[in-house]
């Protein structure tokens, strides 16, 4: 991986940018203004201003910038001015300053140099000088720059500016002179103390009026991942994005020095560079303060002022002299609660990996016995975790244990299992380093193996659930307790298949049959239900003959189905039911509502909104899956079984053709980065709508989406549509070679006979592919498979509709797009309905039918528009072109795009003659004859010669030459 030293992008100041435009636009038509750009450190004030000055000088407006020097108030006079002065001597020479050098020696003293300058009065000191006077020429000098072109002068880091610079902006801002001036100022607003002389200047001037301020906040998760992804050169994990956005919190220049130290992931110490330009000015505070920050940043970045009180045992007056120093230097800073929070979170890391080992140890052992003996110095539920962390990190294994179990159990009270987890890893570390640790948690190691596995799959962490079981089922004996095996047995099958690393049939078999060995038990039916339904998934004649089982045993003992697993649920519901057993579904759900069952309701919606979407629902499905949303981020399981209710979302958003909310919902699941096989359906569907758009990250998506086929297992429902997405990503890449390998391993795919509703997307795709590549064999085979394949449903009875209209022979080519249109209708689906229409359009021109080909062009045209599809309104506007349908009224397909000499031309290459052969027939020239032909291969878009004559017959361009 290319690593890139600084981020080229601008991320995250669209607004700033365009205020900053704007600024600009209102110079030019000749009113002046002043834009301050504030933001801490790092922020982006000069990245934002490198763009906004190309974008300023791309539009014709000239550029000058001037620095401010770290001096402070003793610092060299005007020094930015001096700086944008010099640049202007070198481009336009001394005459530009009209005969001023001597009184602009003040400001530049090499001009008492120039020969012309030389015999002249001395100039005195600035300071003497009649200041007023100088800085009327400064303003006369930038006007007159300014009227022959926008002039946009930058001065940056206003913060270390002299009192003279000062002086001379509110002169320039206040004098208020009619031109095309635009002043742009930075400054740091984490300089500003309440002595720095800055803060009373930009007050003042926030009162005059073209003044505005900008104010530059830190860049939000997104922003950072932005970032990230330029600096890696590829779109980073979502656990990266958190941790560079955690410990960076969205300061661009932060994550850079992250990126640029290694992994940014990996890399938990601090680059030394950046940690010493973070403790500069905390070694700029009295010792006292200093102490006071070490002992607050081991109590975290935020902290509340009882809290350190406690911790610190210092006076209350030495404490808040020493709080007061912090906050000041703006390292601190105090909230409307009472407390306070570090300014920046590496801050308090650089800090605190600056405490001894026994000072660490210490410190954490204060806040942990503060904490446990008053838990109101946190905030509401958060002692447990709190007080497990301080134990911890003061290495008193004992209470940490046991505080890391109870902070694991209060977490899974909030449903906040991935704490949970991480709360019960570190018990299972802890237990080794204590010796009574069974007796101090009243459990054996078994059953925290068996805690930590729920809490992590609930968590979505499947690797390491997957890690865990392997250590459960070599602890337990499945003679003794088989439904305890059976359990975890199932629960590793279930793991196996989300990583596409195997089926899991052996283990489920094997549950199966320990679970059937224990006598009715209340906890057995339902294990056994899940296990079948399970099961049958990988092998449905096996999974439905155990489900039978199940139904019948829990008939017998009068337990009501819906209170089973709803996978079981869906499992009967194919049972020859027209609606996919909708209603049992409902009814799942209105139990597990009934009940207080959050996992069950969840799972109910999760199948709910694909029964939904399958039977053409699709606003319906998209409400369900919203459903399922919010009650998965209530109940902490949106990574695992929430994922797929977004992913659910997603799909039937794309198919009510609103793909904004498509996107922001695919991203939202790129957020929650899913764990193995279960991130797999959102990226699928990105990569298919980017794909469908002509997006510029499509090729990545893709990519990442087709990667998951070398895993050794997929499910039916998942592979399929990556059979769809491979050859469709071949056909708009035009690469025939691709399309044909794709094309005979979607038709070596055994489950497409089998599973209808994913089947019949490839098969389109499968058409598609052999009408592109003019492959007779190819169509044939298509629609021998597709004769196999039942089409039950809206989209599925469109998609055999489009399939059969795409290999149907020319003379029925027309009725079976008009048909296929119909059935596109029908279904909904807007992006589905445009591609269809493109293809009508050419049956109809082909026919001679000019209006409806018109009319299906302009339709097809109009979804692009309202999908935001570039990528379909060309293909629309290209047909447009070949077609002919620019101001035409009437005659043959192409009449107003090729001349009658070229359609000659092109008959002949479609009979396959040379250049030389139709100079011959034509009696011109071989040279007329190339130009001729690559006229031609120009106005229809396509490659080559080959794909213009395939056109041609396709769109009937050659046309009857007895009737010329």
């Amino acid at each position: 991986m290319t690593v890139r030293a600084a981020s080229t992008v601008l991320v995250g100041r669209q607004t700033e940018l365009s205020a900053l435009r704007a600024a600009l636009a209102r110079a030019r038509g000749g009113e002046p203004g002043t834009v301050l750009v504030g933001g801490e450190a790092g922020v982006g004030k000069t990245r934002l201003l490198e763009e906004f000055g190309a974008v300023a000088t791309a539009h014709g407006a000239r550029l000058l910038v001037g620095q401010c020097l770290e001096l402070g108030e003793a610092g060299l006079p005007f020094a930015p001015f001096a700086s944008a002065l010099r640049e202007v001597l070198r481009q336009d020479g001394p005459g530009v300053l009209e005969g001023y050098e001597a009184e602009f020696a003040r400001l530049l003293p090499e001009l008492s140099r120039v020969p012309a300058v030389v015999g002249a009065p001395l100039p005195v000191s600035v300071s003497d000088a009649p200041r007023g006077y100088l800085f009327d020429l400064v303003a006369d000098l930038l006007h007159r720059l300014a009227a022959a072109r926008p002039l946009v002068l930058v001065i940056e880091d206003l913060h270390w500016a002299d009192r003279s610079t000062r002086d001379l902006i509110g002169f320039l801002v206040r004098s208020g002179r009619p031109g095309q001036l635009l002043l742009v100022c930075t400054y740091r607003t984490d300089e500003l103390h309440r002595g720095h002389p800055l803060r009373p200047f930009v007050a003042e001037l926030d009162r005059v009026r073209g003044v505005e301020r900008l104010d530059l906040g830190r860049l939000d998760r997104d922003g950072t991942a932005a970032i990230l992804t330029d600096l890696l050169g590829a779109e980073p994990s979502a656990r990266a994005v958190d941790d560079v956005h955690d410990r960076t919190q969205g300061n661009p220049f932060f994550i850079e020095e992250l990126v640029a130290a290694g992994d940014p992931v990996g890399c938990a110490a601090l680059p030394q560079t950046l940690r010493d330009l973070l403790l500069a000015r905390v070694d700029r505070l009295p010792d006292a303060a200093q102490r006071v920050l070490r002992i607050a940043a081991a109590g975290g970045t935020r902290f509340a002022h009882d809290l350190i009180a406690e911790a610190s045992g210092l006076p209350e007056a030495e404490l808040e002299d020493a709080l007061r120093a912090a906050v000041a230097a703006q390292l601190v800073v105090a909230d409307p609660d009472g407390g306070y929070e570090f300014r920046h979170a590496l801050v308090r890391e650089a800090v605190h990996d600056e405490l001894l080992p026994g000072e660490h140890a210490r410190l954490h052992a204060r806040f942990a016995a503060a904490i446990e003996a008053q838990p109101r110095l946190v905030a509401a539920g958060r002692a447990p975790a709190e007080i497990a962390h301080h134990w911890y990190a003061a290495h008193d294994h004992p209470r940490a244990l046991v505080a890391a179990r109870a902070a694991a159990c209060a977490a899974a009270d909030r449903y906040a299992y991935a704490e949970q987890s991480r709360l019960l890893e570190r018990v299972l570390e802890l237990w080794e380093l204590v010796p009574d640790a069974a007796d101090r948690l009243g459990m054996d190691h078994l059953a925290l193996l068996e805690e930590t596995v729920a809490a992590t799959v609930t968590a979505g962490d499947y690797q390491r659930a997957l890690t865990l079981t392997r250590a459960a089922l070599a602890e337990v004996d499945a003679d003794a307790e088989p439904l305890r095996a059976a359990r975890l047995l199932d629960r590793r099958a279930r793991m196996l298949a989300m990583l596409g690393k195997a089926d899991g049939a052996v283990e489920l078999r094997e549950a199966y049959r320990l679970a059937g060995r224990v006598p009715d038990d209340t906890l057995r039916l339902p294990l056994l239900a899940g296990i079948a339904a399970q099961l049958a998934r990988i092998d449905p004649v096996d999974g439905t003959r155990l489900a039978s089982e199940v139904l019948a045993t829990a008939q017998a003992s009068g337990v009501d189905r819906a209170l089973l697993p709803v996978q079981l649920t869906v499992l009967a519901r194919r049972q020859g039911s027209a609606d996919l057993g909708l209603a049992e579904l409902r009814r799942a759900e209105q139990v597990a509502r009934a009940t207080g069952d959050a996992e069950s309701l969840v799972v109910a919606l999760v199948y709910l909104s694909d029964v939904l979407y399958e039977l053409g629902r699709y606003a319906e499905s998209a409400q369900a899956a919203a459903d399922g949303v919010s009650e998965a981020r209530r109940f902490g399981i949106s990574r695992s079984t929430g994922a797929y209710l977004l992913s659910n979302q997603a799909e039937a958003l794309l198919a009510l053709g609103r793909w904004a909310e498509a996107e922001e919902t695919c991203a939202e699941a790129a957020r929650l980065d899913p764990p193995g096989v279960s991130g797999l359906h959102w990226l699928q569907l990105r990569a298919g709508q980017r794909l469908a758009q002509g997006h510029p990250g499509a090729d990545e998506a893709v990519g990442r989406a087709l990667s998951y086929l070398s895993r050794p297992y997929l499910h039916p429902h998942q592979r399929l549509p990556l059979r769809e997405l491979q050859l469709e990503a071949a056909l708009v890449a035009g690469d025939r070679d691709e399309a044909a390998r794709a094309a005979e391993a979607a038709l070596a795919d055994p489950a497409v006979p089998e599973c209808p509703r994913y089947a019949w997307p490839v098969l389109t795709a499968l058409s598609r592919t052999a009408a592109d590549t003019a492959d007779a064999p190819l169509a044939g085979r298509v629609a021998a498979l597709a004769a196999t394949v039942p089409a039950r449903f809206p989209a599925e009875r469109a998609h055999a509709a489009e399939v059969a209209a795409t290999v149907a022979p020319g003379t029925d080519r027309l009725a079976a797009w008009r048909r296929a249109v119909s059935a596109r209708r029908a279904d909904g689906q807007p992006w589905l309905l445009g591609r269809a229409l493109l293809a009508l359009a050419e049956a109809a021109a082909a026919a001679g039918e000019r209006d409806e080909a018109s009319a299906a062009i302009e339709e097809a045209t109009r979804i692009a528009g309202g999908l935001g599809t570039p990528r379909l309104a060309a293909q629309a506007a290209t047909l447009a072109r070949r077609v002919g349908l620019r101001g035409a009224s009437g005659g043959r397909p192409g009449a107003d795009l090729l001349t009658e000499r070229e359609r000659e031309v092109l008959r002949l290459v479609a009979e396959g003659h040379s250049n030389s052969r139709i100079a011959e027939a034509l009696f011109i020239s071989p040279k007329t004859a190339s130009v001729h032909v690559s006229r031609i291969i120009a106005k229809l878009d396509v490659s080559n010669r080959v794909e213009a004559a395939a056109l041609a017959h396709r769109l009937g361009l050659l046309g009857d030459p007895a009737a010329r």
